[in-house]
C-alpha cells in the first residue's frame, strides 16, 4: 500500500511538473509577444511624434512627411493587432498586393529621418536601377525596412546609408552604418530574441521573419565599416501568374 501511495505521489508530482512547464512556456511566449509589440509600438510612435514636431518647427508638413507619418501609425496599429495573435501567426501576410519597394523605402527613410537627427546620425537614401515591385504585405515590408533603419540609427549611428536597387529577379536593400558592427551573426541574434534573451536582436528577428514570409532573406554582408545588412526580396509575379 505504501509503495502504491509513493508511486502515486511521484506520478502526481510528475504531472504537476509537466503542467507547470506548459504554463511557463505559454506565459513565456505571451511575454515575448508583449515585448515584441512594445518594441514595434515604440519605434513608429517615436518616429511619428518627431516627424510632427519637426513639421511644427519648420511650419510645414510636406506630402512626403505626411505619408511617412501615416505609414508609421499604420505599423503601430499592426503591432497592437499582433498582441491578439499566436507566435505562429506573427508576421503572417495579411493583405497582399504589388508593393513598390522604391516608394516604400523612401517613406521608411523619411519616417525615420527626424529620429536620426535626434541621434546625431545622418540618414542617406540611394536607389539605382528601375522600379521593383514585390508581391506581399505592405505593412509587414515596412516593418522590415523600418527595423533595419532603426537598428542602424540606434546601434550604429554616424552615416547611415540605405541603398536599394532592382536586382535581377528581385529587389535588394542594404543598410550600412558607422557603428561597431554586429555582436553576433544575424541568425544568432534572431534566435536570442525569439527566446526572450536579447532585445538587441528583436528588430532583426522581425525583419528576418518578414523576409522569409515573402520568399526572401536577411543576411549580413562584409563591409569596411560598421554593419551592413542586406534584405533580398523576389519581385512580384507577372499579372497573368497571379
Amino acid at each position: 500500500m505504501t509503495g502504491a501511495a509513493t508511486l502515486g505521489g511521484w506520478v502526481a508530482a510528475g504531472l504537476a511538473g509537466a503542467v507547470a512547464l506548459l504554463v511557463w512556456r505559454a506565459l513565456e511566449g505571451r511575454m515575448e509577444a508583449v515585448a515584441r509589440a512594445c518594441h514595434e509600438l515604440r519605434g513608429p510612435i517615436t518616429a511619428a511624434r518627431l516627424g510632427l514636431e519637426l513639421g511644427a518647427r519648420v511650419g510645414e508638413l510636406s506630402p512626403a512627411r505626411l505619408r511617412a507619418i501615416d505609414l508609421e501609425l499604420e505599423q503601430a496599429t499592426l503591432a497592437l493587432d499582433d498582441l491578439t495573435e499566436t507566435r505562429q501567426q506573427l508576421c503572417e501576410l495579411r493583405a497582399c498586393e504589388q508593393v513598390d519597394i522604391r516608394a516604400l523605402l523612401a517613406d521608411s527613410v523619411e519616417g525615420w529621418r527626424p529620429r536620426a537627427g535626434v541621434g546625431r546620425a545622418e540618414l542617406r537614401l540611394r536607389w539605382s536601377g528601375g522600379p521593383a515591385r514585390v508581391w506581399g504585405d505592405r505593412l509587414r515590408l515596412a516593418q522590415a525596412t523600418g527595423n533595419l533603419i532603426a537598428n542602424a540609427i540606434e546601434h550604429g549611428g554616424g552615416v547611415v546609408e540605405v541603398r536599394g536597387r532592382a536586382a535581377g529577379i528581385g529587389a535588394r536593400i542594404e543598410v550600412i552604418d558607422d557603428g561597431p558592427g554586429l555582436p553576433a551573426p544575424v541568425a544568432a541574434l534572431a534566435r536570442r530574441a525569439h527566446s526572450g534573451r536579447g532585445a538587441r536582436g528583436r528588430g532583426l528577428a522581425i525583419a528576418a521573419a518578414v523576409a522569409e514570409a515573402h520568399g526572401g532573406r536577411l543576411a549580413a554582408a562584409p563591409t569596411e565599416r560598421g554593419a551592413r545588412l542586406v534584405l533580398e526580396l523576389p519581385v512580384a509575379p507577372a499579372r497573368d501568374q497571379l
